[in-house]
């Protein structure tokens, strides 16, 4: 997976588009995303004790990993993510600026 948690991406497409934030999690078998602050959904929540009202939550929704872009911590711009193999080691590159991610 090119992405990573901690990464900063940008939203591509969907509700949220345009909009930034920074990976959460990242699920890889699924090829999904968490992001915080982004793509939020409504929970409603039962009250836990007696004489306690229930509540409507947010809480983040996971994104397809094709709606995410990086966003490059050298340049600053949303780009793609490419490799390169030094001595055995993969390291992650930035299309744009060429320098390690």
């Amino acid at each position: 997976m090119k992405v990573k948690k901690g990464d900063n991406v940008l939203i591509i497409a969907g509700k949220d588009k345009g909009r930034t934030g920074k990976i959460m999690r990242s699920l890889p078998k699924d090829l999904k995303v968490l992001v915080e602050g982004i793509n939020l959904k409504k929970k409603h929540v039962r009250p836990k004790r007696d004489g306690e009202k229930g509540q409507v939550v947010e809480i983040p929704a996971v994104l397809d990993i094709s709606n995410v872009k990086v966003i490059c911590p050298k340049c600053g711009k949303a780009t793609r993510v490419g490799y390169t193999i030094d001595k055995d080691i993969k390291k992650r590159i930035c299309k744009k600026c060429k320098q390690e991610i």
